[in-house]
């Protein structure tokens, strides 16, 4: 099959690089998720830059170290021309395996070297801080918060200086974490995760807006929302790690409803939808098999009529002040 060529690339103003408008989400071939053998893996990542995918992230947390190493085995010791690599740091992996948090400077410098030898690079395009939420952290987020900033924070602002990073960045799924980072400083770019999407727009009334104005990006993960988006509404559909409730269901079944009559793909909706904001530079599903991203690519490339967005809106499925892409 011949190629359809590269996605078309959006520019992180503060980084002075662009990134490709589909990513790859690393989470799923680091087993996070559930058990993916060494070439699914590979294949998975073989098939999204076959396909025109030029970036592509992981993290320690995504399997104890695994999804980096699969990662960095694909990349076989090179960044090929136009490809981006982003990786995260405040969880550190243990010998024997698991992780812990560790927001410390000394464990920043630690993690990203760790993040490095297992990626085989020299330089990572971006590091994120990882996970710096009220989920993982519960009623320790406060003081977690405290030793990111005063610890992860400047470690990266000097990694990023001395070359051994491009940029840095937020990866949460709570957009007030990322604009109370805001008052310590200015980050290049966040991982959004979950936030906004064609069901969840958390990050719209006042992460968005701040980023714009001070020249951040978002990047957005989980755009299926961890299920729902990618399987439609169906019994035992997932929202948030979680089954769906019924007014979730309803919700998605209407929007499903709309992208029959409109000839859409549920999926692809889903994809393109984060894209129509000029603040989101990237969308990045997390497929675990070559099937899956061949699917990804098909859905961010099939083409969506503006009567989609319309009757979304003229049925309440969505708020009429939400951007939406331009017709293709």
């Amino acid at each position: 099959m011949v190629s359809p060529g590269r996605f078309p690339a959006r520019a992180l103003p503060r980084a002075g690089f662009a990134l490709s408008a589909l990513g790859f989400g690393g989470a799923t071939i680091g087993t996070l998720h559930g058990p993916v053998d060494e070439d699914a893996a590979a294949a998975t990542l073989a098939a999204a830059w076959a396909g025109g995918v030029r970036y592509f992230d992981t993290a320690p947390l995504y399997g104890a170290g695994l999804g980096e190493a699969r990662l960095g085995r694909f990349l076989a010791g090179a960044v090929p021309d136009g490809c981006r690599i982003s990786t995260k740091t405040g969880w550190l992996v243990e010998e024997g395996g698991g992780c812990r948090a560790d927001y410390t400077a000394a464990g920043t410098r630690t993690s990203i070297e760790a993040s490095l030898d297992r990626l085989g690079l020299d330089r990572v395009d971006i590091a994120y801080i990882h996970d710096l939420d009220p989920y993982n952290h519960g009623d320790a987020l406060g003081a977690r918060f405290a030793e990111a900033m005063a610890g992860a924070a400047p470690e990266l602002r000097r990694l990023r200086a001395a070359g051994r990073v491009g940029a840095i960045g937020i990866g949460v799924n709570d957009p007030e974490v990322c604009l109370r980072a805001f008052d310590h400083g200015d980050f290049d770019v966040f991982l959004m995760a979950g936030r906004y999407t064609l069901i969840d727009q958390g990050a719209f009334d006042r992460l968005m807006p701040a980023c714009l104005a001070r020249g951040s990006r978002i990047v957005v993960g989980a755009p299926f929302n961890t299920g729902i988006l990618a399987t439609g509404a169906r019994d035992g559909a997932r929202f948030r790690h979680r089954p769906a409730d019924a007014a979730m269901l309803a919700r998605v079944a209407g929007i499903e409803a709309v992208a029959r009559r409109n000839g859409v793909p549920l999926p692809a909706a889903a994809l393109q939808f984060p894209l129509g904001h000029p603040a989101v530079v990237s969308v990045l599903p997390g497929p675990r098999t070559a099937a899956q991203m061949d699917g990804c690519m098909a859905w961010m490339r099939h083409p969506i009529p503006a009567g989609f967005w319309r009757d979304l809106r003229n049925g309440g499925l969505l708020r009429a002040d939400l951007p939406v892409p331009e017709a293709g």
